[in-house]
C-alpha cells in the first residue's frame, strides 16, 4: 500500500509541475496542436480536429516520464 501512495504523490507532483509550466508558458506553446500531421477539416457548419502528431509527442514525453519514475523507484 505504501508503493501506491508513493505513486499517487509523485503523479500529483508531476501534474502540478506540468500545469504550472503550461500556465507560465502558454503564450510560447501556441505551436502545440498545430503541428504537421494534425488533421484539421473546416466546412461551413462543421469543424473536425484530430491532433495525431501532438498526441504522439505527448505520448512519448509521458512514456519517458513514467520510465524515469520506474527507474528511480526501483
Amino acid at each position: 500500500m505504501q508503493y501506491l501512495g508513493k505513486i499517487l504523490i509523485i503523479t500529483g507532483i508531476i501534474l502540478v509541475i506540468t500545469g504550472l509550466i503550461i500556465w507560465a508558458l502558454a503564450s510560447r506553446l501556441g505551436w502545440f496542436g498545430h503541428l504537421p500531421g494534425d488533421i484539421r477539416i473546416r466546412r461551413e457548419n462543421f469543424a473536425f480536429y484530430f491532433p495525431i502528431t501532438s498526441m504522439l509527442l505527448v505520448s512519448v514525453v509521458l512514456s519517458f516520464i513514467v520510465w524515469l519514475i520506474q527507474k528511480f523507484l526501483r
